[in-house]
């Protein structure tokens, strides 16, 4: 399903009596399976791609191919409908339920795939916060609600999970702790993840690196042997 191609993308806002180019003419490949970083400065473009990747937005032109889907030429129900089936996100401040608990925030996601998602409770236990389940986001630590946010993008088994500058509001201990866990998931489990961020140390946990910048692709880098998370110099 997560075998990802782009072919020739663009995308442009009007900001005032401007035009703003966030992609031009980008071509990618991800394959099934790959932990793929994409990297760049502010303003490059990384996240008008996820947004696309994850059905939020359309581009102005291109073809996008998610698995056997075309999402670049469907209707607005069928992209509802790939969302709740097919993505999961990860967002850098969490966007957590505050009235809910955390076992109530990821049953929440779990329950728009109620035939083969994960148990609450065990994606909860699998990131480490078996104990924590009946806690309420307020009561939990930066890096307690992000393992939650993940467990929630991760709830309904989805084939690829996007991530936008996931520790970017996390102290660096706090990162590499949620970096470990998204690299173990995405080796056990085979889902796709592609993380967009501006540090250049998570780049080295990837099994390829995309760089943008002014909205176009710069360089495309495979890592022969990617590092861990604990063995990165940050």
């Amino acid at each position: 399903m997560s075998h990802i191609v782009l072919r020739k993308v663009c995308k442009t806002y009007r900001l005032g009596g401007s035009v703003i180019t966030a992609l031009d003419q980008v071509s990618l490949d991800i394959e099934a399976g790959e932990f793929v970083v994409v990297l760049g400065p502010s303003g490059s473009g990384k996240t008008t791609l996820l947004n696309i990747l994850g059905g939020l937005e359309a581009p102005d032109s291109g073809e996008v191919c998610v698995g056997e889907q075309v999402i670049s030429a469907v209707s607005e129900a069928r992209l509802t409908a790939y969302r709740r089936q097919h993505v999961g996100f990860i967002f850098q401040y969490f966007n957590l339920l505050p009235t809910l608990t955390a076992l109530e925030n990821v049953g929440l996601a779990a329950e728009m795939r109620a035939n083969g998602a994960y148990p609450p409770r065990d994606i909860l236990a699998r990131v480490g916060l078996g104990e924590r389940v009946t806690h309420y986001p307020g009561q939990l630590s930066g890096g307690e609600q992000q393992r939650v946010a993940v467990a929630r993008a991760l709830a309904k088994k989805p084939a690829l999970i996007l991530a936008d500058e996931p520790t970017g509001s996390l102290d660096v201990q706090t990162g590499i702790e949620v970096l470990r866990v998204m690299r173990a998931l995405n080796r056990e489990t085979g889902q796709t993840f592609v993380v967009v961020t501006h540090n250049s140390a998570i780049a080295q946990i990837a099994d390829r690196v995309i760089r943008l910048g002014s909205g176009t692709v710069h360089q495309i880098i495979r890592n022969p042997v990617p590092f861990e998370p604990d063995d990165i110099d940050w």
